[in-house]
């Protein structure tokens, strides 16, 4: 791996050997290494630190999102679990063709899908966890008790979102004191979503599912217009699956199968395993230019078939095999850029990533999510909880497989990944940034894999995206740049704000050690101990 540049502003790799942690905020950071130091192991951190980000960092996720997690015991297989919410069971296509929905608004509470991720967390910490729930929510209870402080990029976020939650008197009342966003080192508190994490760590699943938190966020969304059910929440259930998997640079990429856009991101790197992005005649336009018709090809298709996975219309081993991803890796020119399509579902950048090893090699690849910053901005004040707005991600369309449907899963932007080696975890990461994600996950391998970075490096390397029928770039990247690509037919804006935020932890298994990197664009960190 390169050394980097001690000349220039950044920060060196994260070096350690018993455990590390990365994420997007320092808190949760050190929250997970602290519990990896009392004997905890990667699940425990893992799910200490994304609960205690979701009391700190609000906008981004909360108990009243989704969650998915790869998780791989020390020299076993990965797993995958799946803690997307299901639609109400009333939630039928037809009553939403009748109203004359032509998509589900993001603010409204028919967005609104059945939080996965508590049970999600509690089925971690019963199946792989060392700790109990009360120790590992700790952090979390005491940060929405007695208060934490505001940091830099979490109020740019809030401030730069705050219209989400204005609409609902109780939100706003809760989310913008004084009428306004809270600044850098204002100290803010939560007794209620304490009180209901205090209960859940003393009665698991069910303080959230069943009685008064369910009551609550029932009756509300019901107030509302929502076609929900106290069944609904007491029926939810996370689940284990196999995670799926494609080759590049001979190594095997893990993501989460559908209803999550991992498959996207096979597709992207199964498409770039094609070219040689080591040639040092490409330029910095030719990597962009590829990586950008990659992306195209890869959302494309996951526009068409991502859904609920018992509604898939199609093989994944089938899309993911060389004679497919051979004709779509023919249609692209160096030279010219391919049609776009125009995105017109929801988009978001509201996530947040956690990665964790711990001493006796455990590594969980971990994202939570509220889906759009502060989800839907509906908000239950007697319990704390935020509520995610996942079902816009539904369509309102007779015969296609993502359409609205009682009980189910729609798609998702939110994926965890891992990278193998001869049968062993080589990478966790992941890429926070919405609709990014699956094309981040390939940018991330290539500045690895491709241009010998280190963790730290390849998340610092500018960022471009190719969504929407724009090609955005971080004004990190030259104005030379960006007018080549705009000469090979690009339409090519600058980014209003950074690209997505990467964490990711590296083994090396043959020296014994850890590599971490945490994005320079939010405010977190990689620790190790």
């Amino acid at each position: 791996m390169q050394q980097r540049d001690f000349f220039k502003p950044g920060r060196s790799v994260t070096v350690s050997d018993k455990g590390m942690a990365a994420t997007s905020h320092p808190l949760a950071t050190l929250a997970a290494v602290d519990i990896l130091r009392a004997g905890g192991n990667a699940v425990d951190a893992a799910v200490a630190a994304v609960a205690l980000q979701s009391v700190i960092d609000p906008h981004m996720t909360g108990i009243g999102g989704d969650c998915f997690a790869l998780y791989s015991a020390a020299g076993g297989m990965p797993v995958a679990l799946n803690g997307s919410g299901r639609a109400p069971q009333k939630a039928k296509l037809d009553y939403f063709l009748e109203q004359g929905f032509t998509a589900i608004p993001d603010d409204s509470p028919h967005a609104v899908t059945i939080p996965g991720a508590i049970d999600a967390w509690c089925r971690l910490i019963g199946t792989y966890g060392r700790l109990d729930m009360g120790r590992v929510l700790a952090p979390a209870i005491a940060a929405a008790e007695d208060g934490y402080c505001i940091t830099p990029r979490v109020e740019l976020d809030w401030h730069r979102y705050s219209d989400r939650v204005a609409k609902y008197q109780d939100s706003a009342a809760y989310f913008l004191p004084n009428g306004r966003a809270p600044r850098t080192g204002e100290r803010v508190t939560n007794p209620a979503l304490a009180a209901t994490l205090k209960a859940i760590a003393r009665d698991g699943r069910n303080a959230f599912y069943r009685g008064p938190v369910a009551e609550e966020i029932t009756a509300l969304l019901k107030s509302l217009g929502g076609l929900h059910e106290e069944s609904d929440f007491a029926d939810y259930k996370a689940f284990e699956t196999k995670p799926i998997s494609g080759k590049f640079r001979g190594r095997d990429l893990l993501e989460c199968p559908p209803n999550g856009q991992g498959l996207a991101a096979l597709l992207i790197t199964r498409i770039l395993d094609g070219f040689d992005l080591r040639d040092p005649k490409l330029s910095e336009a030719d990597r962009i230019h590829l990586h950008a018709e990659a992306t195209k090809a890869g959302y494309a298709m996951r526009d068409q078939l991502i859904c609920d996975p018992d509604y898939l219309t199609f093989d994944i081993d089938e899309l993911l095999s060389e004679h497919s991803v051979a004709a779509m890796r023919a249609k692209i020119s160096l030279e010219r850029a391919a049609d776009a399509k125009i995105w017109d579902g929801p988009t978001h950048r509201d996530t947040v990533y956690v990665s964790v090893v711990d001493r006796d090699g455990n590594t969980i690849s971990l994202i939570n999510s509220v889906f759009m910053a502060f989800g839907s901005g509906i908000y239950a004040p007697r319990s704390g909880v935020l509520l995610q707005n996942r079902g816009a991600g539904f369509v309102v369309k007779q015969g296609h497989p993502n359409a609205i449907g009682p009980g189910k899963l729609p798609f998702h932007t939110i994926i965890p990944a891992m990278l193998m080696e001869n049968g062993k975890v080589l990478m966790s990461f992941g890429i926070m940034g919405g609709q990014y994600q699956a094309a981040g996950h390939a940018h991330m391998l290539t500045q690895i894999l491709d241009r010998d970075l280190d963790p730290q490096q390849a998340s610092d390397q500018p960022r471009s995206f190719c969504f929407g029928g724009k090609l955005s770039l971080e004004p990190t990247i030259s104005e030379e740049t960006k007018r080549n690509l705009e000469r090979r037919g690009h339409v090519v804006e600058w980014a209003d704000e950074p690209i997505g935020g990467a964490q990711a932890i590296m083994i090396d298994h043959e020296r014994g050690i850890l590599l971490g990197g945490s994005d320079h664009r939010k405010d977190g960190i990689a620790l190790g101990y």
